[in-house]
């Protein structure tokens, strides 16, 4: 069954290039385009598509704003596109509900690969942009967080699942951390789905950025 998205980006351009790439494979299908924020999250509610590629800055409603509807209303996937690598957009998008994000100037390969990665349910952790902006915004909004988000916030994790959190902050795949813990991927799998449920997260996105919030890890020493 093939891959349903939808690809939105004011550019005209820059959207088509991405549908066309998307297109000529073929387990991908672009069900729609829109030019703004309102008319992705009407083709979303209309197509019912995995995965949305969602620019950062349009007319009529932002990314952030559409990436935050879309999420809370449907399970369809957000992948954000932006051209700043640090871009605090991203950060609140994330916690919104996005799967990550993809610089536009993204490779042909690693775009398809994006789509399919996220469409299976995981999240775009790999890219070392993304963990930079994590850890970028991350430590200068601790403060403003720490209301809310404590350390104490981990006691609910046994100590496996805390060293599980810890290696998906550094970007690990299931299988490196299965290698590392010397077990099974199903178990990690079985691992990983206790944080997020413990934690309440909704993604391996959030848990990165509840990683560095809780202090778990911090930039430059993960």
């Amino acid at each position: 069954m093939s891959i349903r998205v939808v690809v939105a980006d004011d550019q005209e351009l820059v959207r088509s290039g991405f549908s066309m790439i998307l297109e000529a494979q073929e387990d991908i299908e672009v069900v729609a385009e829109a030019g703004d924020g309102a008319e992705a999250v009407a083709a979303v509610r209309r197509h019912g598509p995995d995965v949305l590629l969602l620019d950062i800055r349009m007319p009529v409603m932002d990314g952030l704003e559409a990436a935050r509807r879309v999420c809370a209303r449907s399970g369809c996937k957000v992948v954000m596109l932006t051209t700043f690598d640090l871009d605090e957009y991203v950060y609140e998008a994330l916690y919104a509900g996005a799967s990550g994000f993809l610089l536009k100037d993204v490779r042909r390969d690693d775009l398809v690969h994006a789509v399919r990665v996220v469409a299976a349910g995981d999240s775009l952790l790999a890219p070392a942009v993304t963990r930079r902006l994590v850890a970028d915004v991350v430590s200068r909004r601790r403060a403003e967080a720490a209301a809310s988000v404590t350390p104490q916030r981990l006691e609910v994790l046994t100590a496996r699942e805390v060293e599980t959190l810890r290696l998906l902050a550094r970007g690990l795949s299931n299988s490196e951390i299965a290698t590392a813990f010397f077990v099974s991927e199903h178990t990690v799998k079985t691992h990983v789905s206790n944080v997020l449920g413990k934690l309440g997260l909704r993604d391996r996105v959030q848990a990165v950025i509840c990683a560095y919030e809780t202090g778990l890890v911090t930039p430059g020493n993960p």
